[in-house]
């Protein structure tokens, strides 16, 4: 597939690039589409970065579609992440004629790179390309877990257009379905009716309140790393960090605390596509948003290049095996595993004989040592009780 014919070259003049003899800046790195350099390879390339201007269903956030540049333009001149880094700027999707146009082509897009174990870094746009992405994997036959971080819970009306706050119900209700499980972290109570609240629950999806997280950053580290796409509303860091967005609240997640989180999403071995959205640079003052998201990039990268390869789903040989048996239960036991590389812990969902080949990917849970002790003291963990009731329903 040639891919250049979805995308508008980056102009290097416009983006300010700084140059240093002391250390080498991304910009001399990373290989860009450009008017005179051409289209890049991706072959051998490990991780890809696209702009998609279009923010025609960005609700009440017109203008997202001109962030990809202004985060190029402090992104291109941070420090290397990795001296082994190998990254593609692949320019950006333009508008199509129709947003449906748009979805095609980042689906299109996406799903190629992925077919050649590239990971796509998305910058938006409207959260609602998060759909088009989706389509990417199931194009490709694959079942996802996606994450979200997001102040809330992008279920809007059945009757509804496809837009940034119900991209999710139109996800659901694709039929084949690949979506096996959706995690949103950082919802805001008060952003959120309480009937999606218990629509969450009955999915068995998986919602955690901004405080409950924020108190607790590192048991985010499991729920990222069970994804294998996460969706960032920028609108989840609070204003103070993050005024670039259209739908901005005083409370949200530091910057720091993004940065962090897609650090988690940088090691995860599963993750394969992270997307940033709903960035508006009409409403940043001194680029401090489109600072913050280069950062978070950074820090994914620099993650990237420390994962340990220890995702137990073909090869359980490097990890340690505990079984717990539930007191009061002679059938009842659950079984964790610990990476002998990362000390890193998964247990284990049961699951009937004839849907392992389906789920496969997805029968060892990645959690914390937390819900190992709470095994150990004879309590289930939440999160292994809303799995194994997805899988047996």
């Amino acid at each position: 597939m040639d891919l250049s014919t979805y995308f508008e070259p980056v102009s290097l003049e416009d983006l300010g690039l700084e140059h240093s003899d002391f250390f080498p800046h991304i910009s001399d790195r990373i290989v860009t589409y450009t008017v005179e350099n051409g289209f890049p390879e991706t072959k051998k390339q490990h991780l890809a970065l696209l702009g998609v201007n279009d923010d025609r269903r960005a609700v009440n956030n017109a203008g997202c579609k001109d962030a990809p540049n202004e985060i190029r333009k402090k992104f291109y001149n941070l420090s290397l992440p990795s001296y082994d880094m190998k990254i593609v700027d692949l320019g950006n999707i333009a508008a199509g004629s129709t947003v449906e146009d748009t979805y095609y082509a980042v689906t299109e897009v996406v799903a190629a790179l992925l077919h050649r174990n590239v990971v796509p870094i998305v910058l938006g746009g409207g959260q609602d390309l998060s759909f088009a992405i989706y389509k990417a994997y199931e194009k490709m036959g694959q079942i996802i877990n996606i994450c979200a971080i997001d102040p809330r819970f992008d279920l809007g009306p059945e009757d509804e257009e496809l837009n940034s706050t119900s991209y999710l119900s139109k996800i659901i209700v694709q039929q084949p379905n690949f979506l096996f499980n959706f995690t949103n972290i950082g919802y805001q109570s008060y952003l959120v009716d309480k009937q999606y609240v218990k629509l969450m629950n009955d999915l068995h999806f998986d919602a955690f309140r901004l405080g409950v997280v924020q108190s607790e950053l590192n048991e985010t580290e499991p729920l990222i790393r069970n994804a294998d796409f996460l969706s960032i509303d920028m609108a989840s860091v609070r204003q103070g960090d993050a005024p670039a967005n259209g739908n901005p609240t005083p409370h949200g997640f530091y910057g720091e605390q993004m940065c962090t989180m897609t650090r988690f999403a940088g090691i995860s071995d599963k993750l394969s596509c992270i997307g940033f959205f709903e960035v508006n640079p009409k409403y940043d003052i001194n680029g401090q948003t489109a600072h913050l998201v280069s950062h978070a990039i950074w820090y994914f990268i620099e993650g990237f290049y420390s994962r340990k390869s220890d995702f137990p789903y073909k090869d359980k040989h490097n990890y340690r095996r505990y079984i717990v048996p539930m007191i009061g239960d002679d059938s009842m036991e659950i079984v964790f595993y610990k990476s002998k590389k990362s000390d890193r812990w998964w247990m284990e969902i049961p699951c009937p004989q004839e849907q392992q080949d389906k789920y496969a990917r997805h029968l060892l849970l990645p959690c914390s040592i937390r819900d190992y002790q709470q095994a150990l003291n004879n309590e289930i963990p939440e999160r292994w009780w809303t799995f194994y009731n997805r899988i047996v329903e």
